[in-house]
């Protein structure tokens, strides 16, 4: 899954206005104007019906800003603590371990158990076990560490959009 659709379908799912996609993006450390959301958003129509192009971009590099601000935005900031060191997350090369990251920011952000990332999952009609979504959430190298397919990602978010969606919750 391309990242301009993981942002679209993350919008939706959580009825994420312009405005605070642009706040979001700030958050995580990178300027936007809400006309290069907007352009992050919006598929070309000289495009083939086999690859869709988008009138901007996103980078590997703005979608771990959109996930870091979105972490912040829904949390609240967080001071480091003086014994930590200040750590960098290197951003995944390949598409397969960007979903992996998607589940796990999406899950820190909204503070969603296991059980809860199961239960929506279960929502857009897949069923995994406990030990599968473990497999996913894990860091890339660990040796339990599986990589999580479009179709999970993309049933992932389908099943966030039913929940935040239908039930009207705004969080």
């Amino acid at each position: 899954m391309e990242n301009n659709d993981i942002l679209i379908r993350l919008r939706y799912a959580l009825d994420i206005k312009d405005a605070d996609m642009v706040e979001i993006f700030n958050l995580g450390g990178k300027i936007v104007t809400k006309e290069e959301v907007k352009e992050m958003l919006t598929k070309t129509s000289d495009s083939d019906d086999e690859y869709v192009d988008y009138a901007n971009i996103c980078s590997d590099n703005m979608l771990e800003s959109f996930f870091n601000g979105l972490i912040t935005y829904k949390r609240g900031k967080q001071d480091p603590k003086p014994e930590q060191p200040n750590k960098s997350t290197q951003f995944p090369k390949t598409n397969e371990s960007i979903n992996n990251i998607l589940l796990k920011r999406v899950k820190i952000a909204l503070s969603l158990t296991s059980e809860d990332m199961l239960d929506i999952l279960e929502k857009a009609g897949v069923t995994i076990t406990k030990g599968e979504l473990s497999a996913v959430l894990r860091k890339e190298g660990h040796r339990n560490y599986k990589v999580c397919g479009d179709r999970y990602a993309r049933n992932f978010l389908k099943g966030l959009a039913i929940k935040y969606r239908e039930q009207g919750i705004q969080s």
